[in-house]
């Protein structure tokens, strides 16, 4: 590297400001790990010191003699220490960071230097200095965010019963845990994120227990649940409860919906929002053009991965590439589209009224004075407004709004049938990642396959794939089990088969007995099939405390709790 003179007056000499400088350890500008740094001969060099404050470094000119290598612990530990009182004018020095070994790319430049006073037993062939990186030049990923997982509440889930009569859909159990603690597990990889919000409209004493055992699971993250007083909508429970997720200054803020069954590729959504310094970054996925019209759908640049587009679940073909649910906003740019939204909707013309003319003057009737204007305050009181419907849209005129497309799984959970291919994607999930919570594959567990540890299954048994077994199940001697979720307190008797089903809690599958949906493909977001005419589940549900008798043969049925199953029925909902 060139030099060039600052003044000194123990003849070294000092980088001037245009040098370039590879900082692989440097700790202010959120590097998680420290690394020692060569220089050339004669060059500067700066080491993060573990004594000084988080943000204060020393920079140091090696003599020019020295031969290169890293700093050394003497050199590091006169350094250690601060000594200011020079007061020497400010140089200007341009330090590049590439290639971090952090998600964020982030570069420094302009970054004051303060000459500082060495101490008297350091050599006087080398001034220190202190360094202060300013606020401005910190790296934009290290502003606190926060994440809001949306739930909903008891009026909704509907296509999720019998299930849901029993478990709120967000702690109905895939895979070993609740549909919402697979959210929760990936907000809590990401070390920006310190506070998360549940918010919907359920009782509070819903979600307690499981606040409190996730506390000890992820202590890394604070969890609260913010209960909506009725159903605002995807944006209007985030801005009925702003003052508390604005507590703190957040600069980013995560949502979530609970009812998504992905990888949550959160990380590399924080990467592409500070690299394009975006409003809004929402995670999309590509599916078939026929299914597409059932989702949002993005219309997106290729190259620079801004949406151009958005329409919510369009009557006509626009784009395969569809919203998948996960949101990455700005706090400076949500909160305000969102009072924006919330102003339209209140300064929109009141509904049109018919009046009585010549053709309906016989059948008019003349409203009661003041019912309309009653009437339609009340329709916009009970109005919500929704993220998808109401926000979107307008963001992508913003020209901040990017899409991260996935290339991983990806599936709503809507349906009770569809917990058992989401039960397969986050099996799967755990085995590539050689999760030590699922059962080591044998001669009779074809991986993946999750059995509690409180269960009982005989030896003869075989399971999977992709099966997950419950609290205190008993499974007999040569029963087979495959692509199902077997619930707690069950008991599949000896020979039994269950193939693409849900067993409900407490329920009872006879000997010899077959309990058995129809296959469908994982990526086809859909769990229902056409069957003379009628659509139906191709996932079979039992609910709470069912009973199939011995040898009675169970396929592509819904049943409701308490039901006892004495003959082979097919394709209908068991009342």
């Amino acid at each position: 590297m060139g030099q060039g003179g600052m003044g000194g007056n123990n003849g070294t000499a000092w980088q001037r400001k245009g040098t370039e400088l590879s900082l692989p350890s440097l700790l202010a500008v959120g590097l998680h790990r420290e690394q020692d740094l060569h220089v050339p001969r004669g060059g500067v060099f700066l080491h993060p010191l573990i004594r000084a404050s988080p943000h204060q470094h020393y920079l140091h000119n090696a003599h020019q003699g020295a031969s290169e290598g890293p700093v050394s612990s003497t050199t590091q530990s006169h350094l250690a220490e601060p000594f200011q009182g020079s007061s020497s004018p400010c140089d200007i020095f341009t330090l590049h960071c590439p290639a971090p070994p952090v998600a964020a790319p982030f570069a420094l430049a302009d970054v004051s230097v303060k000459p500082s006073r060495p101490p008297a037993s350091y050599p006087s062939i080398v001034t220190a200095m202190s360094l202060q990186v300013p606020m401005a030049h910190r790296s934009k990923e290290q502003g606190a965010t926060k994440a809001v997982i949306l739930v909903g509440g008891p009026s909704r889930g509907t296509r999720f019963r019998p299930l849901s009569l029993d478990v709120p859909k967000p702690l109905f159990e895939v895979a070993g845990h609740p549909i919402i603690w697979h959210c929760l597990s990936s907000v809590a990889r990401v070390p920006v994120i310190q506070e998360v919000y549940i918010i919907g409209y359920y009782d509070e004493s819903v979600f307690r227990d499981f606040i409190k055992d996730s506390a000890k699971e992820f202590p890394s993250i604070t969890i609260r649940y913010l209960r909506e007083y009725q159903a605002l909508g995807t944006a209007g429970g985030l801005y009925h409860f702003r003052d508390a997720i604005l507590k703190g200054r957040p600069d980013r803020l995560f949502v979530l919906n609970a009812d998504v069954c992905c990888s949550f590729p959160l990380a590399e959504m924080l990467k592409l929002s500070v690299e394009r310094d975006a409003e809004a970054v929402i995670l999309g996925t590509r599916v078939s053009d026929d299914a597409a019209s059932n989702f949002g759908c993005i219309v997106s640049d290729a190259h620079t991965r801004r949406v151009l587009h958005y329409v919510e679940k369009p009557e006509s073909h626009i784009s395969n590439l569809i919203n998948c649910g996960v949101y990455l906003f700005s706090t400076e740019a949500i909160f305000p589209s969102i009072r924006s939204a919330i102003k339209r909707r209140l300064d929109r013309p009141a509904r049109l009224l018919s009046y009585p003319s010549s053709d309906n003057l016989e059948t008019y009737n003349m409203p009661a004075a003041g019912a309309a204007d009653d009437d339609d305050e009340e329709e916009r009181k009970n109005e919500v407004i929704r993220l998808e419907q109401d926000i979107l849209g307008d963001m992508a005129d913003s020209k901040q709004f990017y899409v991260y497309e996935t290339k991983d799984f990806w599936r709503q959970i809507k349906t009770a049938g569809s917990a058992v291919p989401a039960n397969a994607l986050y099996l799967q999930k755990a085995w590539q990642s050689e999760s030590d919570e699922l059962a080591k594959p044998s001669a009779n567990i074809v991986p993946p396959v999750f059995i509690h540890p409180t269960a009982q299954v005989h030896p003869t048994a075989k399971l999977g794939p992709n099966v997950s077994i419950g609290p205190r199940v008993t499974v007999g001697a040569g029963a087979r089990i495959k692509e199902s979720i077997v619930l707690e307190d069950s008991e599949i008797k000896h020979d039994a088969c269950v193939l693409y089903s849900i067993i409900g809690w407490g329920s009872r599958v006879g000997a010899w007995a077959r309990v058995e949906g129809t296959p469908t493909p994982v990526n086809s977001h859909s769990t229902s099939i056409i069957k003379n005419g009628v659509k139906v589940q191709s996932i079979t549900i039992l609910g709470k405390d069912c009973g199939v008798g011995d040898e009675v043969r169970v396929q592509n049925c819904v049943c409701l709790p308490y039901k006892e199953l004495k003959r082979d029925v097919a394709n209908e909902v068991i009342m």
